[in-house]
């Protein structure tokens, strides 16, 4: 017999560095479950990502036991990284605050692919460009 989700959550978590303080804790703790376990876990299946930051999904069964899926890291996360910045624009696409090249914007594309709304890498380059384009990154042809 199946086991009884009673709650999923979502949260976002760097890499490699899930501690049981907050926001991890804080989260988590009041749904029942090991905090520890769930740290380690998730610390060793993302080790190969460190600096990254991952969401995550959560679900949480009625006898306390857990399971989580790590998603590809935001948009908005990668397209700060390839471009060097610490933050977009803050009027969006009316300021350039960076540039990106065409190669980069693929690249993004195919590491957001499997969670994207995209059959393929053209489609999900065009996703990500808006965000780019919102965020005030200039793509480079």
């Amino acid at each position: 017999m199946a086991k009884e989700l009673i709650k999923q959550i979502k949260i976002n978590i760097p890499a490699g560095k899930a501690t049981p303080a907050p926001p991890v804790g804080t989260v988590l703790g009041p749904v029942g479950i090991n905090l520890g376990d769930f740290c380690s876990q998730f610390n060793d299946a993302t080790r190969d990502k460190m600096g990254d930051v991952l969401p995550v999904v959560i679900s949480v069964y009625a006898d306390k036991s857990f399971d989580f899926v790590i998603k590809t890291p935001p948009a908005s996360f990668l397209l700060k990284k390839y471009a060097k910045i610490q933050k977009g624009g803050a009027n969006g696409s009316k300021d350039s605050v960076a540039t990106i090249t065409k190669d980069q914007l693929r690249e993004i594309a195919e590491i957001k692919l499997p969670d994207l709304n995209a059959y393929d890498v053209e489609a999900a380059m065009k996703i990500v460009a808006g965000t780019a384009k919102n965020m005030g990154i200039n793509i480079q042809e």
